[in-house]
């Protein structure tokens, strides 16, 4: 590069130092966020299980609440328990996909019973983070209902403590409520082609 070139750059970047700056001044406050990874893309799980470890690295107590997923062998679970079970509870209260189970009772029990044990954890004061994975499915067919778990995140949960739910079809009550939204997009998948879930990218 030129010394024109490079003084430009850096004068480019000066300028946006110092707006991030002056931007970063006025973020000082602080509280447990109530977030939602949700959309038709993947990505939504995997991403939560970064933010676990993340909280891990932090010395942060963290736990998991596994919604109808049930005892699908899973690497995160897997590696979760046998390494890291002191610093993440993993609690799963699934007995599996909606369409493997067929039995609507028994998956409306699973999902209350994953409800009360995340709210156990999310007011213990001892852990710090909760994630609930995949209880947009449960309230997506209102095997729990959306209105007792908005009003228990917006009226319950402890000021520092940070809840995410998962799952694709996250309900409008939830999506308002919530500090931090994110949706996944699908764009491809090799699924579409007939390639199968496969260890390490899907599980």
């Amino acid at each position: 590069m030129s010394d024109d070139t490079d003084a430009r750059h850096a004068e480019k970047m000066r300028k946006i130092k110092a707006a991030r700056d002056k931007m970063m001044q006025t973020k000082t406050e602080e509280k447990g966020l109530i977030m939602v990874h949700t959309g038709p893309g993947k990505g939504k799980s995997s991403s939560g299980f970064g933010m676990i470890m993340r909280c891990i690295a932090h010395e942060m107590p963290c736990a998991v609440v596994q919604f109808i997923k049930g005892n699908w062998d899973t690497g995160e679970k897997t590696f979760l328990r046998e390494r890291f079970a002191d610093e993440c509870q993993f609690i799963v209260s699934g007995e599996g996909f909606t369409w493997e189970t067929q039995d609507r009772a028994r998956d409306i029990a699973a999902a209350e019973a994953g409800w009360a044990k995340a709210k156990e954890l999310i007011l213990n004061p001892d852990i710090q983070f909760v994630m609930l994975d995949e209880i947009n499915i449960a309230l997506r067919y209102d095997y729990l209902d959306i209105n007792e778990v908005v009003e228990f995140l917006l009226t319950q949960k402890p000021q520092m403590t940070h809840v995410l739910l998962t799952g694709r079809n996250a309900k409008p009550e939830l999506i308002e409520a919530a500090d931090l939204v994110t949706e996944m997009s699908l764009i491809k998948h090799p699924f579409r082609d007939g390639i199968k879930a496969q260890v390490g990218v899907e599980f």
